[in-house]
């Protein structure tokens, strides 16, 4: 890669691919090389380069050959390379969501949405923090990167192992943190629960089920150490793979130990699933750390820095982010806890249905963030903020379809789903109430996931997304106070569709004085346009589920008459968002494409490959 006149050394393969199926790259693209720590070029390299005295007086070994020839590969993935991995990521997270899906409606099938619930999704709230911070944001954003760079050393380092080094000054350090945290969390359980949710009536269980769950700290931590660790050297199915481990997990033993433990089982479900997350990595990371030999010669050290990466103050805001993001469940629960019984299971039920057209959505967004980083890192904000508006819009078709569908069917969809055992039809009507006032934060909830990529796609990243997100949550805590007297569970989502919508918002306005320079008006008009296209599209499917008797016809019409009414409504509209077909953002281009592409004005060219947003005028 050249910038500015420099060069810079070769980046491994797999260094390019660092995001896809789920992990996220270098905040800023790689970094470039210490000149002593760059690989011997191999025989009849660049021209007008001159070879150090150094390293060529030393015998080049098999090792060095390797890693040589691995180096020597371009840094940018295909186009087929991001279908393939868009694909992947998409079937392993659909595999997950299906059987999370199943999880839920065994916990209703056995236990509804009464106090036992209630009990064990307080204890819940440990693992969902602990697989925001340890797992997604935080670990990635923190792991990913210094694993390229000693992966990077270990190409040009004739003796030592960067890499190994590295797990021998973070690994220990780590374990015996979250260990102690754990430790902490188990002794202190009955705290943590009145401080969670002080109106629950008898909170022992939550207590017996919180300590369950508390073990989770530790199989979480190094579950994301081996994600991070597996997807900068280019292995991206087991760390894809996790949450399908953790649910089959859950799954299991609910169905061994539901007789004897009740709603305890689910807990220690939680502790088996989480071990398996750690189980399904090891053997992948272990292989991949016996790759090189251990050299006879005095290892190179890691620089300090690396070996204390976990208290930079550098990752601060993603910790902070990731944080107060999840806190919005914290107000949720301690807003629900003294109103009657099966509230925070209808709102967590209602919850996991509503998120699923989000999930799906933000499926664009994590192929697309190695793309953005690259720009911003090349200094191309225009490539970023092309690419980061298409993908808004792609991302807002997808989950306003979604949302449009849970509105207009949404106790269809809840009966269908969980309406069996002792799940009866008052925790239907109940949840369903819930999930549509859910469904008006999930466009919010979009714009979220997708702008922070922007913000933490800089070299550094920046402290406003955090702002932006306390702000949301100060807003989501007024308003679910107020919400929760006059409305229940009901007013507590309102709540959160308000407080994230606020955050979106803040986001948008702020992005274009941040690291991509966003067109938040013209975005903003599309985005009005689509919104629109839903509010047409729920009416229409809400007139035809209510006409139909059986839920799942019921559903699947609504389904139908939702997609064809958006897709009407977009075709005929005035001055509608131009929204590019999907395969052509993540294929390769054909030659007509690169054709066209070259035909353009200087400067349109996107970076890694990337189709343009502005194709030309219209023929």
């Amino acid at each position: 890669m050249r910038r500015a006149g420099r060069e810079t050394a070769p980046v491994p393969e797999h260094d390019g691919r660092t995001a896809l199926l789920g992990g996220r790259p270098l905040a800023g693209g790689a970094r470039p090389l210490e000149p002593a720590a760059r690989p011997v070029p191999p025989a009849g390299g660049p021209q007008g380069w001159t070879p150090r005295a150094a390293p060529a007086a030393r015998p080049e070994t098999g090792t060095a050959r390797h890693a040589r020839r691995r180096t020597s590969t371009p840094s940018t993935p295909s186009g087929r390379f991001l279908l393939r991995a868009a694909f992947v990521t998409a079937a392993l997270t659909a595999v997950g969501a299906v059987l999370g899906l199943v999880r839920d409606q065994i916990l209703a099938r056995y236990f509804g949405a009464g106090a036992e619930t209630d009990a064990f999704l307080v204890a819940w709230t440990v693992p969902e923090f602990a697989s925001t911070l340890l797992i997604e944001d935080a670990m990635a954003l923190i792991l990913v990167p210094a694993f390229s760079r000693a992966l990077a050393r270990r190409s040009g380092s004739l003796f030592g192992d960067p890499v190994r080094a590295l797990v021998r000054a973070t690994l220990p350090r780590l374990v015996l943190a979250v260990a102690a945290v754990s430790a902490l969390l188990v002794a202190t359980a009955p705290l943590l629960v009145s401080a969670l949710a002080p109106g629950l009536p008898d909170p022992r269980l939550a207590v017996d089920c919180t300590r369950l769950t508390a073990t989770c700290v530790l199989s979480f931590a190094l579950a994301g150490y081996c994600s991070a660790a597996l997807r900068a050297h280019g292995s991206f199915l087991p760390p894809a793979a996790i949450y399908v481990a953790y649910n089959v997990g859950i799954i299991g033993t609910i169905l061994v130990l539901r007789e004897p433990f009740g709603v305890r089982a689910a807990a220690a479900g939680v502790a088996v699933g989480g071990a398996l997350m750690v189980l399904v990595q090891a053997p992948s990371l272990v292989r991949e750390l016996r790759t090189r030999p251990v050299p006879k010669e005095e290892p190179v050290p890691v620089p300090a820095g690396d070996g204390r990466l976990l208290v930079l103050g550098m990752i601060a805001p993603v910790i902070v982010f990731a944080l107060t993001r999840q806190s919005q469940i914290l107000i949720e629960r301690f807003l629900a806890s003294p109103l009657p019984a099966g509230a925070i299971s209808h709102l967590n039920y209602a919850q996991k249905v509503a998120q699923m057209p989000m999930i799906l959505s933000l499926m664009l967004c994590t192929v697309s963030f190695p793309v953005i980083a690259r720009a911003l890192a090349a200094g191309d904000a225009e490539a970023a903020r092309r690419r980061v508006e298409r993908d808004l819009l792609l991302a807002a078709v997808v989950v306003l379809i979604g949302a449009s569908t849970v509105v207009a069917a949404a106790p269809q969809i809840v009966q269908l789903l969980f309406q069996r055992g002792a799940f009866d039809a008052s925790d239907t009507a109940a949840t369903a109430t819930v999930m549509r006032v859910y469904s008006l934060g999930l466009l919010g909830q979009t714009m979220v996931g997708a702008l922070v990529r922007c913000y933490f796609s800089a070299v550094r990243p920046l402290w406003y997304p955090a702002a932006a997100m306390a702000t949301g949550l100060a807003a989501t805590g007024l308003a679910g106070t107020v919400g929760a007297h006059l409305w229940g569970a009901a007013g507590i989502a309102g709540a959160n569709a308000l407080g994230i919508t606020v955050t979106a918002v803040m986001l948008l306005l702020g992005a274009h004085r941040q690291s991509v320079p966003i067109d938040v008006r013209r975005l903003g008009e599309g985005l009005l346009r689509l919104t629109t296209a839903g509010a047409w599209a729920t009416g229409a499917g809400w007139l035809c589920s209510v006409a139909i008797g059986p839920p799942a016809v019921a559903v699947t019409v609504a389904v139908l008459v939702v997609v064809g009414v958006f897709v009407l409504f977009i075709a005929c509209a005035a001055k509608a968002p131009e929204i590019p077909p999907l395969p052509r953002s993540a294929c390769r281009r054909t030659p007509h494409a690169r054709r066209r592409a070259a035909s353009t004005a200087a400067g349109a060219t996107p970076v890694g490959g990337d189709v343009p947003l502005d194709r030309g005028q219209p023929r």
